[in-house]
């Protein structure tokens, strides 16, 4: 009886180790690809319970989730002779995971090493100022020259963006200077557009008051209210003639001289 006992225990005992080497759990974030003896078998396993031969086959997990990889900073120069230090990061996921294990050793490490020597060509065919302006454009050829050998491991670029371009302490002076000159420069182009109007405005005034001597006086008269209105406690104004001739012709005409009757009537003869 306790051998029946014993032998029941050793039974259930393998059993458990074989149900344990049997099963493997794949996360929902992972595919398992099951080799047999070093072969590949069957298809991609998908999340949950997978059931593989003990001693036979090999459950190999890959993890489909995109992941960020960042590119260390490469020294390079740019097609117009600048010396620049320029970092990257690479989005990408796996897509087919039976080329991931089969058909390179490290897929991470490969992508890695593409995205250093497709940086460094991306910096050495672009100038300085499409580095600093056009990253959009450059990261899409980034992204190209990444996912075109990547396809053949069974992973796919997402995509490149370029983090930062360190410049030299010199290029860094005359890019200020540059600026400097050139906000100097708009600002005196602005200048001179605000005189040129100016003098037009002014130029088209002067011919209105010349038409209509009246808008000269009342100029000058809103120009001694305008004076006034700061409070000074002496103003001089000469007195234009234009205006004396002005008020004589508004002001009415009045008789010089009595009349004939009156002068006969007081006996004294006209002069």
């Amino acid at each position: 009886m306790d051998a029946v006992l014993a032998v029941l225990i050793v039974v259930v005992v393998g059993l458990l180790v074989l149900a344990g080497a049997s099963v493997r759990v794949v996360a929902q974030y992972e595919r398992g690809v099951v080799l047999r003896f070093g072969r590949l078998h069957g298809d991609v396993r998908p999340p949950g319970l997978a059931l593989i031969a003990p001693a036979a086959d090999r459950l190999r997990k890959v993890n489909v989730q995109i992941v960020t990889m960042p590119v260390p900073a490469q020294d390079g120069i740019t097609r117009d002779n600048v010396s620049v230090r320029v970092d990257a990061v690479v989005y990408f996921r796996v897509i087919d995971p039976v080329r991931a294990v089969v058909d390179v050793e490290n897929y991470g490490q490969a992508i890695g090493q593409v995205a250093q020597t497709s940086l460094r060509s991306i910096i050495g065919k672009s100038d300085l100022d499409d580095l600093l302006a056009n990253r959009e454009r450059l990261n899409e050829g980034l992204e190209l020259m990444i996912d075109s050998p990547a396809l053949g491991w069974g992973v796919h670029i997402d995509r490149v963006e370029i983090k930062d371009v360190a410049l030299p302490e010199s290029m860094k002076r005359s890019m200020s200077r540059q600026a400097e000159a050139e906000r100097e420069r708009r600002a005196r182009v602005i200048s001179a557009d605000g005189e040129l109007q100016a003098s037009e405005k002014l130029a088209k005034a002067a011919e209105a008051m010349s038409e209509h001597p009246a808008a000269l006086q009342l100029r000058l008269l809103e120009t001694v209210v305008q004076v006034a209105s700061e409070k000074n406690s002496t103003l001089v104004l000469p007195f234009p003639v234009e205006l004396l001739r002005f008020l004589e012709a508004a002001t009415p005409r009045q008789a010089t001289s009595p009349p004939a009757s009156a002068v006969e009537q007081n006996g004294v003869p006209p002069r």
